[in-house]
């Protein structure tokens, strides 16, 4: 093979491309990151928070694989919080709000800081191609680089185009160009695409803000970090520090009337916006027009950072013209003389459908081309990092010639949704959700690092310094085990139990057992180890169904379909169902379930003739 100038070309330095140009490089390859400015590296353009429900999952699971967001956030977050606490450890799901300069520094310099990475400022205009194969790209401004395998992570950049009212304007970001060459020539390439839209709120001058007022008059409530706060790194050695408040208010039936006054000025309602926005995160418009009968809706006031004078208005995600913006925002209680420093917009842009991949995140039509974050539909700065580390990790592995990197879904939130985009592909922009995981009390944040840091280490992607920290966790939970099944308490019923009996009837919590003088290790930041063990042990009964379930469904998913497995001609397979399995290709039996409209008689069928169970079927496979 000829020599290149990269091993891995990674086209973009969001979240999913920070990721990727990481895992690359610490597999040991030479990587290019493609940025239009060093300035943008890790930007934050809407939220500014990293985690949420099922989102910290993800977090943790990066972190497990040695990623780095989890220590991205724990440096630079000022307010951190485990949501859903009142409800089963399935759903629980750490989440820090975020100074958004001081992560995008940190990610700067870590990247900057990695052996191996280059980055390369200048706009990517198409990719080089020989023979079916990715062979490096070519910029707007003439340069050229080789590569051995790309990984495109342009998010809201192809072809797209910002609206507020309508005022229409091409932009990735607000102040920033479109990618329209790199779209075009994707289009020209007959990758299906498709449009999507997603939005940002409004940001306001929080010197312009009176909240001790506000608060005082009740229309506004504080909302403060949990203490101890909980990290989202494994490796974060204490409890960060919260250091600031967000606030909470609810929108009123005179902002509501504002919308609808000038709905007919949204681009939403008058057909500007051809692109598909997610129902799990609408505009305020759409929830004022698709939920008439609700007379207010939640939204939060989040600073977004120490020393800057942003306030993110979170729930309030608009398109209307900036005018009409400020009379909805002004008619909010406590929000009376707040001073815009930014309209809310929406942008439009392109994807490419993710049936188009494999669970590598490898395209079909173009070997050693990889694509990863709101490229393939998804939304969500955590969502594209775990894409951007398995793309990245797979795209060295490629260079290496070695196998894929596959997460399945029973063992990660990463494996669901890489298959839930493979298999079901996108109509709207995809999020996950705790609900999207068949086996989600598995798929617990407390014990991501005992699902995958062991799989990151044989892969490589996990250092020594992570490895004994692993290690050195594992022992501990070992230890307490067996302190647990040995020391006896005194139950609230005054009956003498295990320790190990007393959590298993929920009689008292393992906090609770280290307070009364129980020798259990734990780690000091973030609780770790009593959350595993505690659900371990209170879930035992569940966890082993579960397990059970896990080996059941995993018999499928070693049942193997050859890539060029003939579908046309099976008896009891209808001309649609045919046309859906040839365009997602199903690696396994397992996928092809859950194809959107395979029934479990097709399944049944498949599996036979896979197992050459009915007669008279031969020839399988077109070489067969």
């Amino acid at each position: 093979m000829p020599a290149a100038d990269f091993d891995v070309i990674v086209v973009g330095a969001g979240h999913a491309g920070c990721e990727a140009a990481w895992a690359a490089a610490a597999l040991g390859c030479s990587v290019g990151l493609c940025t239009l400015s060093t300035t943008t590296i890790g930007t934050m353009p809407c939220n500014p928070a990293v985690g949420g429900t099922a989102k910290g999952q993800l977090v943790r699971e990066i972190d497990a694989l040695g990623g780095l967001m989890g220590r991205a956030i724990d440096a630079t977050g000022i307010q951190f919080k485990v949501l859903n606490q009142s409800r089963g450890p399935a759903v629980w799901a750490p989440r820090a709000q975020a100074d958004k300069q001081r992560y995008a520094k940190w990610m700067a310099q870590a990247l900057a800081t990695t052996p191996g990475i280059t980055i390369v400022e200048g706009q990517v205009a198409r990719l080089a191609l020989q023979g079916g194969t990715v062979t490096g790209v070519s910029l707007v401004d003439g340069r050229a680089f080789s590569g051995r395998s790309v990984v495109v992570t342009t998010g809201t950049f192809l072809n797209g185009v910002i609206h507020v009212g309508d005022d229409r304007r091409p932009a990735g970001r607000v102040g920033e160009p479109p990618s329209v060459h790199l779209g075009e020539h994707l289009r020209a390439l007959d990758f299906t695409v498709g449009r999507l839209k997603t939005g940002t709120p409004p940001r306001l001058s929080r010197a312009s803000i009176d909240f001790v007022g506000a608060v005082s008059a009740g229309v506004f409530h504080v909302e403060h970090g949990d203490e101890p706060a909980v990290p989202l790194s494994f490796l974060t050695p204490e409890a960060p520090r919260n250091a600031v408040v967000c606030w909470k208010l609810h929108s009123t039936s005179g902002s509501h009337a504002a919308v609808r006054r000038h709905i007919a000025r949204s681009p939403l309602y008058n057909g500007q916006i051809q692109g598909i926005g997610p129902r799990y995160c609408p505009s305020f418009e759409d929830k004022v027009m698709r939920f008439p009968d609700r007379d207010r809706h939640l939204i939060h006031l989040e600073p977004e950072g120490l020393d800057v004078d942003e306030i993110y208005v979170n729930g309030m995600s608009m398109s209307l013209p900036e005018d009409v913006q400020r009379e909805i925002v002004a008619g909010l209680p406590g929000l009376e003389t707040a001073r815009f420093l930014r309209p809310g917009y929406a942008v439009e842009y392109d994807f490419v459908q993710p049936t188009e991949l494999r669970h590598s995140l490898e395209t079909r039509r173009i070997r050693g081309l990889f694509l990863a974050g709101q490229i393939n539909g998804t939304s969500g700065y955590e969502e594209a990092a775990g894409q951007g580390l398995l793309a990245g990790a797979n795209a060295a592995l490629a260079v290496k010639e070695q196998a894929p990197f596959v997460v399945g879904r029973h063992e990660g939130y990463l494996g669901v949704m890489v298959d839930d985009l493979v298999t079901r592909g996108c109509l709207e922009p995809y999020r996950l959700f705790t609900s999207r995981a068949e086996h989600r009390l598995h798929l617990r944040a407390d014990n991501a690092d005992l699902r995958l840091t062991e799989r990151g280490r044989v892969l490589g992607l996990v250092d020594d310094a992570r490895w004994d920290a692993f290690e050195a966790r594992r022992a501990r939970l070992e230890a307490n085990r067996r302190t647990l099944r040995s020391t006896s308490v005194t139950a609230p019923s005054g009956a003498k139990v295990t320790a190990e009996d007393a959590l298993k009837w929920q009689e008292v919590t393992a906090t609770r057992l280290v307070e009364a003088g129980i020798p259990l290790e734990h780690a000091s930041a973030g609780g770790f180890d009593l959350a595993t063990l505690q659900t371990e042990i209170k879930y035992g009964g569940y966890l082993r169904r579960q397990d059970a379930e896990m080996r059941r469904a995993l018999h499928a998913e070693f049942q193997r379909i050859p890539d060029d497995f003939v579908y046309r001609g099976l008896p009891g397979l209808s001309a649609e169902l045919v046309q859906r399995l040839e365009e997602v290709r199903p690696s396994s039996l397992g996928q092809a379930s859950r194809i959107p409209g395979m029934t479990p008689a097709a399944t049944v069928l498949l599996n036979a003739v896979l197992s050459r169970k009915i007669d008279g079927i031969d020839g399988v496979t077109s070489g067969a």
